[in-house]
């Protein structure tokens, strides 16, 4: 070996060894103070950074790369950003002062009512038992006296005293016996004179009213003195008042019942964060009393929505050990979608008693005010105006929907101005309340002879349509501001803009008709988008929820919808809207057993889950004959109620279809749609007067058939591209229907 490369080797070992040994972190030393200055420098956009060489040790270069580390910036303010202390104030939320049942006067005379009923219930059940619960008093009184005097024997003696006592001469502590005999010697001394002198006061007082007082408060104080020993007497397995209220026996709902619930739904995210020690569910206010039961409202834990929660609502009431019908999970319209707000009923709310429909015994209806047709989860009512809208109301068979239109339909018929027309394509009756009372027209069945009465009163009501929006559009700016029928209006009978409701149970018997199933899609159509302003009401139903049963021009411009139990996805939001499900508003979630309960989109508020008023048969006649004896007393009896007849056949021997082949002869084999609009309007100028060739085209749709550009000559020969039809497109359509109707 080399002896210069031996003594480097010795001098590298000895400069290592002289070192001092300090483990490497892997880090730098960081100086906090000067952390945090550089901080706060570099959050103020104005401080001068030229002066402080050191580069910032955290965050990005500015093109999102490592960069030069002087040229990094803070990602995160050193402070929290965000609205001051009075802006927080200024946007928070606050609470009534008065609670609702105060401020609305239908809620304070139903909570009113509820009271004097209950109390009043209170009063008379024990009245009634009063002279029983008087003998079995007097019945007990001699073991009450006993009880009585041993109790007082066992006080004088101080005989709770004695087990101390003993346990001293047990222990054979003198000292502590003797002690407590002179304590025990003195309380009975003491006691025995207030017992003497309580004694004397009695015989004396007595001895006063049998000389001085009259019979009546001898009596009393005889039967006062029994009662008291009575009570006394009484064993505690044996009660002599018993309850005359069956209260609920629902538990109190606590923080710890939520969050034990919310754990056995099986969301992971819930189930992480309460692994680790933590709730799952941010309360955003106290749990407190809401109507008949409890409001817990708070935040669920970051990617979990409401809706996750609601499709798993019977495992939210398994874990809240409730009934179904007694949980109801809500999203918060004005919320993020996390925020929950749980309600908890005591009693289901299919069997939870409802209070009295006001209209169920007397009283009329301004179709143009709102009112009360249903309860919701906590008992208050919800109120609906069947003027300017257009209504829908789905549901599988069995669940209360034909009951909703007819109770729809009665409110309707309590206003004595409204022209009500009534179809049940279901065949069984449970319209004939109304319509054989009331109604206009009317109609059972889905015979052909029905089919053809139906569309020939919907061909009028197109007709009326377009006559009201003539008239509304003649009125002056001063009556008629808003251009649309009013009250007002609807009560001066020379204008004839009273209300005209028309209620359809199974209605996709209409609209998949092989042959008027077209027709009757597009004056429906026609109806719902323009009939609201105008002062018809088209009111539909059906079991069948689906493109066919209910065509998309109409469930789309539905401004009201009413939606029981559907199945899927799909027949809630052809009700409801689209994403309806999405939303979590979903019918989907009630059970068999909810009858009448549904989901309500209406009165320009979110979805709202409303139980209907239950009106049977027998009271919906009641109902009917009441509002019959209105439009008597008013003179607006008409129609089928009135007994006059419809003839059907002659308005409806025509078709459009049928119509525009006898206007347009095989030599024209393509027409410009402005030629068959005035050929049609003089073949019947009854029924197409007026039309454009934008109406034609929307009638035709239904059918199948598009306008198209088509070639032809103007009046000067000129040749022209315009919209027109071909006529060999509508041999096709009448040959598929008919072809269709005649193998069916």
């Amino acid at each position: 070996m080399n002896h210069d490369d031996e003594s480097e080797l010795f001098h590298r070992l000895e400069a290592d060894m002289a070192t001092p040994s300090v483990p490497d972190s892997g880090g730098d030393v960081v100086d906090l103070d000067r952390a945090r200055s550089a901080r706060a420098e570099s959050a103020d956009p104005s401080a001068d950074r030229s002066s402080d060489p050191r580069p910032a040790r955290s965050g990005v270069g500015s093109d999102g790369g490592s960069g030069d580390p002087a040229e990094r910036v803070m990602v995160d303010g050193p402070a929290e950003v965000g609205p001051g202390f009075l802006g927080r104030i200024m946007g928070a939320k606050r609470r009534a002062i008065v609670p609702l049942w105060l401020r609305s006067g239908t809620e304070f005379k139903t909570a009113a009512r509820w009271a004097a009923g209950h109390y009043g219930h209170l009063a008379g059940y024990h009245a009634l038992r009063s002279p029983y619960y008087a003998m079995r008093l007097a019945f007990q009184s001699p073991r009450g006296a006993a009880k009585f005097m041993g109790g007082t024997m066992r006080w004088v003696a101080d005989r709770e005293g004695e087990p101390v006592r003993l346990a001293s001469v047990r222990r054979e502590d003198a000292a502590e016996y003797l002690k407590l005999s002179r304590q025990r010697d003195g309380r009975v001394r003491l006691r025995t004179l207030i017992t003497v002198l309580a004694l004397f006061v009695g015989l004396g007082a007595a001895l006063a009213i049998y000389v001085l007082a009259p019979g009546w408060l001898q009596a009393l104080s005889v039967g006062a003195v029994l009662l008291a020993i009575g009570s006394a007497g009484t064993q505690a397995d044996a009660p002599v008042i018993t309850r005359a209220v069956e209260m609920t026996k629902a538990p109190k709902l606590t923080s710890d019942i939520v969050l034990r619930a919310l754990g056995a739904l099986g969301i992971t995210a819930i189930n992480q964060v309460q692994s680790k020690g933590r709730d799952g569910f941010t309360f955003t206010a106290p749990i407190t009393r809401d109507g008949p039961g409890w409001r817990a409202e708070g935040d669920l834990p970051y990617g979990v929505t409401v809706t996750d929660v609601i499709e798993r609502r019977d495992k939210l009431a398994s874990g809240l050990r409730r009934p179904l019908g007694c949980v109801w999970p809500e999203a918060v319209p004005d919320e993020h979608t996390g925020r929950l707000v749980l309600w908890v009923g005591d009693q289901d709310m299919s069997t939870a008693t409802k209070p009295a429909w006001p209209l169920i015994k007397g009283g009329s209806v301004d179709l143009f005010k709102p009112v009360s047709f249903g309860t919701d989860q906590r008992g208050r009512w919800v109120d609906i105006t069947l003027m300017y809208i257009a209504g829908v109301i789905g549901a599988i068979p069995r669940m209360g929907k034909t009951f909703l239109l007819r109770l729809l339909l009665l409110i309707a018929a309590l206003d004595s101005r409204a022209e009500v027309h009534t179809y049940d394509l279901k065949g069984t009756g449970d319209l004939d309340p109304v319509g054989e009372r009331v109604s206009h027209r009317h109609r059972a069945g889905d015979d052909d002879e029905d089919i053809e009465y139906a569309l020939a009163d919907l061909r009028e009501l197109r007709t009326e349509l377009r006559r009201r929006a003539k008239m509304i559009r003649s009125l002056p700016r001063d009556i008629c501001p808003e251009s649309k029928v009013t009250s007002e209006l609807a009560n001066k009978p020379k204008l004839g803009l009273h209300p005209i409701v028309i209620g359809v149970d199974e209605c996709q018997v209409w609209f998949e008709h092989p042959k008027h199933g077209g027709e009757f899609e597009e004056i429906c159509t026609d109806l719902v988008k323009r009939g609201p302003a105008t002062g018809i009401v088209l009111l539909l139903a059906t079991q069948r929820p689906d493109a066919k049963a209910l065509p998309t021009g109409i469930s789309a411009n539905a401004s009201a919808r009413w939606c029981l139990k559907v199945m899927g996805q799909l027949e809630n939001d052809m009700v409801l809207g689209t994403s309806s499900y999405k939303r979590g508003i979903r019918a989907t979630m009630f059970s068999w057993k909810d009858k009448g309960i549904h989901y309500f989109v209406g009165e320009g508020a979110d979805a709202r889950i409303v139980s209907s008023v239950y009106v049977d048969a027998p009271t919906a006649e009641v109902i009917g004959l009441r509002a019959r004896r209105l439009r008597e007393a008013a003179g607006t009896l008409t129609g089928h109620a009135l007994g006059e007849t419809f003839e059907a056949s002659e308005a409806s021997a025509y078709d459009l279809l049928t119509d525009i082949l006898a206007v347009v002869p095989a030599e024209e084999p393509k027409l410009w749609s402005e030629v068959v609009v005035a050929r049609l309007a003089e073949l019947r100028p009854d029924v197409y007067g007026g039309w454009e060739p934008e109406q034609l085209a929307a009638a035709l749709k239904p059918h199948g058939v598009n306008t198209g550009q088509v070639w032809g000559k103007t009046e000067s020969g000129k040749g022209a591209n315009r919209r027109g039809i071909e006529r060999s497109r509508i041999l096709t359509v009448i040959a598929e229907r008919d072809g269709n109707r005649d193998a069916g």
